[in-house]
This record gives structure tokens, sequence and C-alpha cells, in this order.
């Protein structure tokens, strides 16, 4: 796993060791994702939820995003990111939180505005839609932010809490949909 380009490329990432763990996001995927948001990511604000080895929000941030908030509830999948944010240089960029995706919404909650969020959630937990409604509820979206979800089921077609669906891309058995969010709207229950 490395960084494709950017201001880090070519550097090989460390990552998690057993499927049980984690499921990185492989190089095809990762290479169509950040190709449909390319134009997207300069000078945003990112933040990637489930984030396992950090690739994502590094990816981002060596593509030009100005910052990073990296969460991931493992102990050693915070190791990881340090690891990888310190060896790709990126590491004054990033803010890394061990924590539970709920509870860090629930701290950032209005407090925070981001341009871009990663949700690569563990496929045998099959929450994207309960993620995305905590997102929303969350109020940390910026204007015109885009919401990038990784996925192995078909199950995201359609505008949710406050997200317009933007674009599905399927790589193999992996759903990779695009949100947009929608302008001046906020989700409330």
């Amino acid at each position: 796993m490395r960084i494709i380009t950017g201001t880090a490329r070519g550097m090989n990432l460390e990552t998690l060791e057993g499927a049980e763990i984690t499921r990185p996001t492989s190089s095809r995927v990762k290479e169509g994702m950040f190709s449909a948001i390319q134009f997207e990511i300069a000078g945003k604000r990112v933040l990637d939820l489930f984030a396992g080895s950090g690739q994502l929000a590094l990816e981002a941030l060596s593509r030009g995003a100005e910052s990073a908030v990296i969460i991931d509830e493992s102990e050693k999948a915070v190791e990881i990111i340090k690891n990888n944010a310190k060896k790709t240089n990126l590491m004054k960029q990033t803010r890394i939180a061990r924590q539970d995706y709920s509870e860090y919404l629930k701290s950032a909650k209005g407090r925070e505005k981001f341009g871009i969020v990663f949700l690569d959630p563990p496929y045998a937990k099959d929450m994207p839609g309960e993620i995305l409604k905590k997102l929303s509820r969350a109020d940390i979206l910026a204007e015109d932010a885009i919401v990038v979800c990784e996925s192995d089921k078909d199950n995201m077609k359609e505008d949710i809490y406050g997200l317009e669906f933007v674009k599905k891309y399927k790589y193999g058995t992996t759903y990779v949909v695009i949100f947009r969010k929608k302008e001046g709207e906020r989700f409330e229950d």
C-alpha cells in the first residue's frame, strides 16, 4: 500500500495485519476514488472515520488537502496511522484520535466543518446508513462537502439525510458511493 501521487508520492505505508482487524482499500479502488474527487481536494479539511492505516486521509493531504482529522477506535490502528503520518511528513497537518466514530461526531457537533469525509466502516457491520445519519446530525459538513463511502453492498442509491447522491462506482465486490451536502440543508429528525 502506497501514496499514489502528490507530495508523498510513492511512499509505502504500514497496514494492520489480518482481515478480521481491517480491510485496507485496494490500490485500484483508491485510484478510482481519488480520480473521481481529484478536483475537490485542494485546500479542504478532511475527516477520515474508520481510518485503519490512515491511507485515505494521507492520500488527500499528499494531493493538497489543508488538514485531516483521522479517527479509529483501534489502538494498533492509531499507532500505525501516526507512523504513516510521520513517514509521509504529513503529521503537522493531522489530528489523530483513538475514538469511536459516534463519540467523535458527538464531540465535534457544530464545532468543526469538513469539505471531504471518508467513510470506510467494517463491511461486517453493514452500517453506512446509520453513519450517514449521525454524520448529518453532527452538523460538521461544510457547504458543498462531499462524503465518500466504501461498502461491499449496493445499498446506497439515493439522497439520504440531507446528502445528495452524486455517483456510484463498482470495483469487483467493492462499491464507492459519493454524496454531496445539499446546499443550505441541515438534517434534523
